[in-house]
């Protein structure tokens, strides 16, 4: 046993722990297909996951670079203009007071749920085929949640007083934040995430980290020698992450629930027809997980084929996050389904209004884009030759998160747009800042995960290990 420590600690990889439980496979797809293909051993599992770190960029990746760069310097124009000029450049009128932002906003949060999802949920339902894709969905949890950070200091029209939304020892005097907020609890309840998905990501980093070390020269030895904390890979080191490890998964599990649930808030404590709803918080939550495993699904597809990660984004992991989709899109659909029935059994007028608008007002094609995207497409994935297609998985997914922005959308524009009063009913058009500024938000995300990809593993080298070591007990990576 303790010889075996030594050569997995070496690799680094995670050494078997005498007092922990045995781990079931758990896994929720056909044993028959193999997590990680082409027979790889420890050593290749290094050499390959290193290799894109260690070359020179693709052109590909120049090229994919700077699109997300022009796309973020679109947003930052819009953002200044914006900024200098005043909110008088929206769309927005005295019906509709959320538009893009709000739409973004939530639509961003959302994004960030698969990470967790995948990173804290699964790990503590000891879901191995997790391994391959649970680094690059935290990376994609702490990006999304960035992006949304971003749009409600946007939406105050003079982001350089955020600084007020949270609390501090000041001499303002009697003046306060507004605990009954909705939107101060957003505040919370998303750093709180951003903070624990940051720790999170972070401590899974360390011992690839350290394998970084070891391959490295010069200062970028000494670069990733700090930033892994002296990693050793003993024994007690890793009995000590795995600890650390587990109490973070335990503390980021019940904020897949809460944010979102918070988020929802903002909407189902109002008065607003469509709003008014205790539904909203799980309606939220199963969003949220269905949008973000669907960008999940969209980002692996890519890098698989880029980065040519085929021996370990597989088939069988294309396939379970596949399931996960048909699954969290039947649930949107029920949900669906429960609001029109809601509106209708409580004979309430206004609420009956407000679902007819969608079904049949002047913006009804943005609902039915919703339905279509979220509730028949996925369906499409019970079917054998579209589950063997990448390319029509890559499209479905796709066509989910259109659908689960357009969902944001007609939940709070459709809803603004015709409200109690009938001489207040407007339409509403975004402008250019608008979509300049949803356009940056995709920018800064794809800007920060290409750069993910190109200094840091993508996917996590010492837990693949850990599906392969029982196969080479003996080797030395």
């Amino acid at each position: 046993m303790a010889a075996e420590l030594e050569v997995l600690a070496h690799a680094p990889t995670r050494a078997p722990n005498p007092h922990a439980p045995s781990r079931p496979s758990g896994c929720a797809v056909p044993s028959e297909e193999p997590l990680i293909g082409g027979g790889k051993t420890l050593t290749q599992v290094t050499r390959d996951v290193c290799a894109p770190l260690e070359r020179r960029p693709t052109f590909a990746w120049w090229a994919a670079l700077c699109a997300a760069l022009a796309m973020l310097l679109f947003g930052v124009w819009a953002v200044g203009y914006q900024t200098a000029t005043g909110i008088g450049t929206w769309g927005l009128n005295r019906t509709v007071g959320w538009g893009f932002d709000i739409t973004n906003f939530v639509f961003w949060v959302g994004i960030g749920h698969a990470g967790t999802l995948i990173s804290a949920v699964l790990l503590l339902f000891r879901q191995k085929w997790r391994t391959s894709i649970n680094r690059s969905a935290e990376a994609m949890t702490i990006f999304a949640v960035l992006c949304a950070a971003l749009f409600p200091v946007i939406h105050m029209g003079r982001p350089w007083l955020a600084f007020w939304v949270f609390p501090y020892p000041n001499a303002r005097g009697s003046l306060w934040i507004n605990w009954r907020s909705a939107l101060l609890w957003d505040v919370f309840a998303i750093s709180t995430y951003f903070t624990i998905s940051l720790l999170f990501w972070y401590v899974g980093l360390i011992p690839d980290l350290a394998t970084l070390r070891d391959r490295a020269r010069g200062w970028r030895k000494k670069l990733f020698g700090w930033l892994s904390f002296g990693w050793d890979g003993s024994g007690r080191t890793w009995s000590r992450y795995e600890m650390a490890c587990m109490l973070l998964a335990s503390l980021a599990t019940p904020l897949v629930v809460s944010v979102h649930s918070v988020v929802s808030t903002d909407f189902a404590t109002s008065v607003v027809p469509g709003w008014h709803t205790t539904v909203l918080p799980p309606y939220f939550v199963i969003g949220a997980v269905f949008s973000g495993f669907a960008m999940v699904l969209t980002l692996m597809l890519i890098a698989r084929r880029v980065m040519r990660f085929e021996d370990y984004i597989t088939v069988r992991h294309i396939h379970a996050m596949c399931k996960v989709l048909v699954f969290t899109g039947s649930i949107v659909g029920l949900a669906y389904a429960t609001e029109l029935f809601t509106a209708w059994y409580s004979g309430n007028e206004y609420e009956m209004f407000a679902f007819e608008n969608r079904l049949h007002g002047p913006m009804a094609w943005a609902y039915w884009i919703m339905v279509s995207c979220n509730v028949f497409v996925p369906q499409l994935l019970w079917l054998r030759r579209v589950r063997g297609s990448m390319v029509a998985i890559f499209v479905i997914s796709l066509l989910v998160n259109v659908g689960m922005w357009f969902e944001r959308f007609v939940i709070i524009v459709v809803s603004l747009q015709r409200d109690f009063l009938p001489s207040s009913w407007s339409s509403y058009c975004p402008t250019l800042v608008e979509f300049g500024a949803m356009v940056g938000a995709f920018g800064l995300f794809f800007t920060l995960f290409l750069l993910f990809c190109r200094f840091l593993p993508m996917i996590s080298m010492f837990e693949v290990k850990t599906v392969l070591a029982p196969a080479h007990p003996k080797e030395h990576a």
